[in-house]
């Protein structure tokens, strides 16, 4: 395990690179004919190894007293109820749209953090929390929905997703006060689980689903990157701020707009385009 002083660094862009290259190929599996709630569940499954690895590093030996059990499923669920209402958004609207707003969940991680946990921050991270909410409201103008978005749907989910990824994180960085991440990643794990039925129960098999190569199998590739991104976020939490940490994971969307744009032949709009900079300065901003 890294020692030094850039520790938190290093996991966080993991984070940030499997996040990036994992949001621009989420969608490709439910395309092919596998359904999203299914693609949660795979999630689910793909949690599991990280977390063998995880508890492995501490010995088999994680925290199971009352408050790191609540923090760590607080974490988990939060987390994982964020995932399923992401799939749901992804169906009702575009990815390159969704994930940018969604990026913006670490404004309410860096609020929190120095209302409660009381880090500092300075005139430059404040600046990029107001560019971030700027970039929010060109995001999510009425004008930037698309054909075969389903209204204003898939906003009202993205924004339920920025509030719980957002609260999600505080709650990491509180566990990781008292906790071993490894223990935190555990109950994230749990968490996940704990929902696949509900998944399970979203889905609808009067639809065919495709259990081919480019259904689970590829869905499986892709979402492994977005659990070890998730246990390389609890590690980057236990070395640095929340307020430094969160930011610079939250460029993963810039790499996921710029690999969707490239894969789909897709050319932004003007008020889309101004979004997808602010948030991108915002992001950088917060992360210097």
């Amino acid at each position: 395990m890294l020692r030094t002083s850039k520790t938190w660094l290093f996991y966080a862009l993991v984070t940030t690179i499997f996040w990036g290259i994992w949001g621009a190929f989420i969608e490709i599996p439910e395309k092919a004919g596998f359904p999203a709630t299914l693609g949660y569940v795979v999630w689910a499954l793909t949690m599991i190894p990280c977390a063998v690895v995880a508890l492995h590093i501490i010995g088999w030996k994680p925290e199971t007293d009352r408050r790191s059990v609540l923090l760590g499923l607080a974490a988990g669920l939060l987390g994982a109820g964020g995932q399923l209402l992401l799939f749901e958004a992804l169906r009702m609207g575009p990815a390159y749209i969704v994930f940018p707003l969604i990026s913006l969940f670490p404004v309410l991680t860096i609020v929190l953090s120095v209302i409660f946990l009381k880090e500092r921050t300075n005139a430059r991270q404040w600046i990029g929390i107001v560019l971030a909410l700027v970039a929010a409201v060109f995001l999510a103008n009425p004008r930037l929905n698309v054909a075969g978005s389903s209204g204003g749907g898939w906003l009202a989910l993205s924004v339920l997703v920025f509030v719980m990824w957002g609260i999600q994180g505080y709650v990491m960085k509180v566990g990781n006060n008292t906790m071993k991440a490894e223990s935190i990643f555990m109950y994230m794990c749990l968490g996940a689980l704990l929902l696949t039925p509900v998944a399970i129960w979203m889905t609808d098999f009067s639809v065919p689903v495709n259990w081919g190569i480019r259904g689970p199998w590829l869905a499986a590739g892709v979402q492994v990157l977005n659990s070890i991104g998730a246990l390389t976020l609890v590690y980057a939490l236990r070395y640095g701020n929340a307020i430094v940490v969160m930011p610079l994971s939250g460029l993963s969307p810039v790499i996921t707009v710029a690999l969707s744009l490239v894969i789909y032949a897709l050319l932004p709009g003007t008020l889309l385009l101004i979004g997808l900079i602010l948030a991108a300065v915002a992001i950088v901003l917060l992360s210097v």
